[in-house]
């Protein structure tokens, strides 16, 4: 077992994490809570059934069943799950568990954070995105119209405990999409990282601890020097300004992009940026181009498109003086923040993505 220490709690990965849980419920501070757990309709069939075999202490928690997916991150699915949480007399005393991916950690913090002026939560992330991005770092929040993330706040959770096991019951898209999160923490900030993951296969028998714990280490370092997102955390945004609105478009288009899908197409042209005003040299520039399309299928968008992802763009939150803010690499493991460029680069962007959908 392993653990690892953040601002003010502790990520506890590897072995027993069901002897880990139950210690920590065991606290005096939870011994008496009422406990809630929130789970999706996946998480209470794969997930939800060991947690309950193996954490006693929670046999007799109360269940929230909220819908999975991006469509379901909204202030209608929250007021669902505070008015289940009223109903069952839940107070300021109370620990809600979060078991479920990104979208759960998102909405069941930003749920337990606002009810009642916050009550505590942890996470137990269930899917490789989750633990290696979402579950960590105290945002949460969720979608507003058709804009990723634009109502939450920072709280952080009290615990998370990282399961491997459950990685067993997910899809290969959702290890991808975790994957491209891998990619971005080596690229902002550890070039010996990104040698090790350009290096492996992905789904050929990978200890995926060894990513894991490498991506946590990076982000938690980042959000301990700047946990609410004032300058160093943003260099975890790289990819991020296209990404959401590959990700918002795609829902609009009806043809949804899993988070990490829409991130990996951002990173395309977010690298194409940075060759073209940061310095990322062309050899750097292409191993990145490279390894995404290794892994990753391009979603198909159209020339006339580019100017609907613009507008997307330009209500990203990041953004400041109405100008569409980025973080660029400079070289692999060298990030930089508060990056603007002209809307005739953006277009090229575009294009040389274009390009790429025609070549692949």
């Amino acid at each position: 077992m392993k653990k690892i220490q953040s601002k003010s709690y502790d990520i506890y990965l590897g072995g027993q994490q069901f002897s880990q849980i139950e210690n920590f419920l065991h606290n005096k501070v939870y011994q008496s809570s009422k406990k809630i757990i929130i789970v999706d309709e996946n998480t209470r069939h794969f997930c939800l059934p060991e947690l309950l075999k193996s954490v006693k202490t929670l046999q007799t928690a109360n269940i929230i069943e909220t819908k999975s997916g991006e469509k379901h991150k909204t202030i209608d699915d929250c007021k669902v799950i505070w008015e289940k949480l009223i109903e069952l007399k839940t107070d300021r005393n109370s620990l809600v568990i979060n078991l479920g991916g990104g979208m759960l950690s998102d909405i069941g913090g930003f749920v337990s954070s606002t009810f009642k002026r916050s009550i505590a939560y942890i996470n137990i992330p269930t899917t490789l995105l989750a633990m290696v991005d979402a579950s960590i770092g105290g945002k949460t929040g969720v979608n507003f119209g058709e804009l990723k993330n634009q109502i939450g706040v920072f709280s952080e959770p009290k615990a998370v405990f990282i399961v491997p096991e459950f990685l067993k019951s997910l899809l290969k898209n959702q290890i991808l999409s975790a994957y491209a999160e891998i990619i971005k923490h080596a690229l902002i900030a550890d070039e010996k990282y990104w040698e090790t993951i350009k290096n492996i296969e992905i789904f050929s028998n990978t200890n995926y601890l060894n990513l894991i714990i490498p991506s946590i280490n990076i982000k938690n370092e980042i959000v301990r020097l700047d946990p609410y997102e004032k300058s160093e955390r943003k260099k975890l945004n790289f990819g991020h300004t296209f990404g959401h609105a590959f990700e918002a478009f795609s829902h609009k288009q009806g043809k949804a992009l899993l988070h990490g899908e829409a991130i990996a197409m951002g990173m395309i042209c977010e690298a194409f940026i940075s060759y073209k005003i940061s310095g990322l040299g062309q050899t750097q520039f292409q191993e990145i181009i490279s390894l995404i399309l290794k892994y990753f299928k391009l979603f198909a968008i159209k020339k006339q498109d580019f100017i609907t992802l613009i507008e997307i763009m330009s209500h990203d939150k990041k953004n400041s003086c109405k100008e569409i803010n980025f973080t660029l690499i400079n070289s692999i493991g060298q990030s930089e923040i508060n990056r603007t460029c002209k809307k005739e680069i953006i277009i090229e962007a575009f294009d040389f993505y274009s390009q790429l959908l025609i070549e692949n």
